[in-house]
């Protein structure tokens, strides 16, 4: 129980918070009531409820009990509208209950946790039926996100000078203080001054298996303190305090500070008050024993043990004490640390396997009796006219006061159809989309709603004539010394600028889009968030990359440069994964072109899904440094037309050596396909040319969008699950596959893992020979990587004749 963290002066008096000892009895009142809920939430869905899996439900008694005081404070007394809350993982149980309690919640959900279409394990501001700020469950994520959500209000209001957002408060568990990503986030440069942030942290120092050693939390704090947080601790409750500071008094504090978290949980337990007397004496110095003993020497041993466990996140006028002190803070981040007890008001209390434990029944019932709770009632909250039922409602008022006004989004309509953007004959993709955000910048309400963000990679991925005409964004208008000079970016910070860069962290950088992405949910001000990363490092940031997604943010990133086409940066920096996670995440559109108009039709489709907030996409990216010649797209152009080729390349693909054309005179026995992703174009028209003279026909499709068409694929067999005898609808993919070529063989092309197009076989059962990389890189010439990996164009041709051979066995 060490802290050395400056502790408020030690006081047996109630802290001033502006109640009444009715108010607060009504406050306590409420507290045991949100207990009882959110243990029988718990109880009801793994005792009550029918099982037909004969397995464990889950839920959180213990962790729902350790903060039911520290959610009762802030829901019934601190919270006002324009708070947004995010709430620790396994406390989902007490928030619904509180929930409840407020009028937020209907009454026949509170039986359906952890069942298809109610309460889910853990809160989701996108499947729950009450409101959830910021999804949790994976433990940290959730925990930031407030963070990130707090810098976005910070760039809204001072851009706009209005957002529907006030403070942003996160609950958690110490436990995930253990994770990576919260300490990436406490030390980011971005957040400093974000005096709106509290974190409350739940120090019932037990993890999923044990008790967590004492000298921990004293490190905790002052990573904290050296990170420029304001740190403050809920320490000990009233009543421990009154005992700390008699006769006495000082042995006594000493005592408890300095004994193990271990020794601290199985005193509490001790059914016989002598027996816990008498350990509680057993200091190290024998000179302070008598004082000890001294000190509680008016508790009878009946209350000593909970005098002993009055802890200050137990002790309701602590809690606001401290609330109260933190939220006096305006120059940057402050958090708590209230040191609560797992399993606090249950019998399961302190028992350092009590994480996933459940109440027997006869415990429940026994507990109800306690709690005063009618046993015709279980579920019952508080009649209108009692005195919790008027601060229920009070309460509820207060949290749903409405804004005066919220900005309007930006329509669709506002991005323009086209922005004709002059690109040089051969150019990259990289380069192509920095040029396109050039022009957008002077795009009447889209250019200035659009923010860009960055890991600290802004100029190596083509960022820098944006910031220059744009700036960087600062709270506070701040120096710049690099003003002149050939190739220098002109950060100009301010509070006007639309760049914001972060630390090399792309933890930080997906959790901060993510809740860009959320923007005008969370601070009613609607932005469009843009962000920059090296394609390899999306790995990095993955996890709140999919936490961003599930809470519904529409947010997009460039992941660039890719594959091994990076070729002399070596294998530590080329993606090979990314394009299979493109197509496999849920919520996202996934794009890798190969011409710069390319990505100037599919970066203005991605803006306008960031303005549809009910069903908008988020999209990502897949771009190259690999400078690639215009012409290439010349003759599809012509064939075509320019509409034409925009519409399929939106959908996935379309043919840019079309066999047709090219080779009308060779036998249709001797076509294939050559399905390329946008970086392995050039390669892949290179082969179909050099087949062309062996008198092969080969038509190329550029592969736009493989999660376009992979999600029409899988659309049209779920179609056909419903009803076989439907009519197959390919959608896309029968433009690209005709019915005449269906039994054409397939070559497909991926500077990504190989099997990252394979299923276009699929689609109607041609044989496939599928290329890509498959292993891990190395420094080199592009062609000689490409030749290791076994996608240049020889390899191609191979790789075709092999599926002709195959398509032959089969005939």
């Amino acid at each position: 129980m060490v802290s050395t963290i400056e502790r408020p002066p030690a006081s047996a008096q109630p802290p001033t918070d502006g109640l009444t000892p009715d108010d607060r009895a009504t406050l306590e009142s409420i507290e045991r009531r949100l207990l009882w809920l959110s243990t029988l939430i718990v109880h009801h869905a793994n005792v009550v409820r029918p099982n037909p899996d004969k397995t464990k439900v889950g839920g959180h008694q213990a962790s729902s009990a350790s903060v039911a005081t520290i959610l009762t404070a802030l829901y019934f007394h601190y919270l006002r509208a324009g708070d947004r809350v995010s709430i620790k993982p396994h406390a989902a149980p007490a928030f619904h209950a509180a929930q409840y309690l407020l009028g937020h919640l209907d009454r026949a959900y509170l039986p359906t946790l952890r069942e298809f279409g109610g309460l889910q394990a853990y809160p989701s501001r996108t499947k729950d039926p009450d409101k959830v700020d910021f999804s949790t469950g994976s433990v940290g994520l959730g925990a930031v996100a407030p963070v990130y959500a707090s810098l976005a209000a910070r760039y809204a209001d001072a851009h706009w000078g209005a957002v529907t957002s006030d403070r942003f408060i996160a609950l958690m568990g110490d436990a995930e203080l253990d994770e990576g990503n919260v300490w990436e986030t406490v030390a980011e440069e971005a957040i400093q001054g974000l005096g709106n942030v509290i974190w409350i942290i739940d120090l019932n120092r037990q993890s999923l298996d044990r008790v967590i050693p004492g000298v921990r939390a004293a490190r905790l704090k002052a990573l904290f303190a050296g990170a420029g947080w304001r740190v403050f601790e809920a320490k000990y409750g009233l009543r421990l305090e009154a005992a700390m500071s008699g006769p006495g008094g000082d042995a006594l504090r000493r005592r408890i500070d300095e004994m193990s978290n271990e020794e601290y949980q199985s005193l509490i337990r001790l059914p016989d008050g002598a027996d816990l007397r008498r350990r509680l004496a057993e200091a190290p110095d024998p000179a302070e024993r008598e004082d000890i003993l001294r000190s509680v020497a008016s508790v009878p041993d009946g209350e000593l043990a909970a005098v002993v466990s009055n802890l200050a996140g137990h002790d309701l006028p602590c809690v606001l004490d401290v609330l109260a002190k933190a939220d006096a803070v305006t120059d940057g981040p402050s958090v708590i640390f209230a040191y609560t007890i797992k399993g606090y008001g249950l019998p399961m209390a302190g028992d350092p396997l009590n994480h996933s434990q459940l109440l027997k029944q006869k415990q429940m019932d026994l507990l109800r009796e306690q709690f005063g709770v009618s046993e015709d009632d279980l579920w019952a909250a508080f009649p209108p006219d009692s005195p919790e039922g008027r601060w229920c409602a009070a309460a509820a008022r207060r949290l749903d006061a409405q804004p005066t006004a919220t900005p309007p989004l930006v329509s669709a309509d506002a991005i323009p159809a086209r922005l004709d953007v002059a690109q040089p004959p051969a150019t990259s993709t990289q380069e192509a989309l920095g040029r396109i955000l050039v022009r957008l910048a002077d795009i009447p309400v889209v250019g200035e709603r659009t923010v860009t963000l960055s890991p600290d990679v802004a100029t190596s991925t083509h960022l820098a004539g944006w910031i220059n005409k744009v700036g960087a964004f600062a709270p506070t208008e701040a120096a710049s010394y690099e003003e002149s000079g050939p190739g220098l970016v002109r950060w100009k910070p301010g509070p006007g600028g639309r760049h914001i860069e972060l630390g090399i962290s792309e933890m930080n950088l997906f959790s901060a889009l993510g809740q860009f992405g959320l923007s005008y949910e969370l601070t009613g001000q609607h932005l469009l968030p843009i962000g920059t990363v090296y394609d390899p490092f999306v790995c990095r940031g993955l996890d709140a990359l999919i936490y961003g997604l599930y809470c519904g943010a529409k947010m997009i990133f460039a992941g660039t440069p890719a594959g091994v086409s990076l070729s002399p940066e070596g294998g530590a920096h080329q993606s090979a994964v990314t394009v299979s996670l493109g197509i496999e995440l849920p919520d996202l559109d996934f794009y890798e072109p190969a011409f710069a108009k390319e990505v100037e039709w599919i970066f203005l489709a991605a803006m306008r899904q960031l303005c549809d907030r009910d069903h908008g996409r988020s999209t990502y990216l897949r771009l190259s440094t690999k400078p690639i010649d215009q012409a290439l797209m010349a003759e599809a152009l012509a064939r075509l037309g320019e509409e034409e080729i925009r519409r399929q390349a939106l959908q996935g693909g379309y043919r840019v050596v079309d066999r047709r054309v090219i080779a009308p005179d060779l036998p249709l026995t001797d076509v294939v396909q050559i399905a390329a992703g946008g970086i392995m174009l050039p390669e892949a028209i290179a082969a179909a040319r050099m087949l062309h003279e062996e008198g092969v026909a080969a038509n190329v499709i550029n592969v736009t969008s493989a999660e376009r068409l992979y999600a029409a694929l899988r659309a049209a067999r779920r179609a056909q699950l419903t009803n076989a005898r439907r009519p197959l609808d390919l959608g896309h993919l029968a433009t690209l596959l005709p019915r005449e070529e269906r039994r054409a063989p397939i070559v497909t092309v991926q500077d990504a893992a190989s099997h990252s197009l394979a299923f276009l076989g699929a689609v109607h059962g041609a044989p496939t020979v599928p290329l890509g990389v498959d292993g891990f890189g190395q420094s080199g010439s592009r062609q000689s990587l490409y030749e290791y990996a076994g996608i240049d164009p020889r390899e191609i041709v191979n790789a075709a004749m092999l599926a002709l051979d195959l398509a032959e066995d089969e005939r």
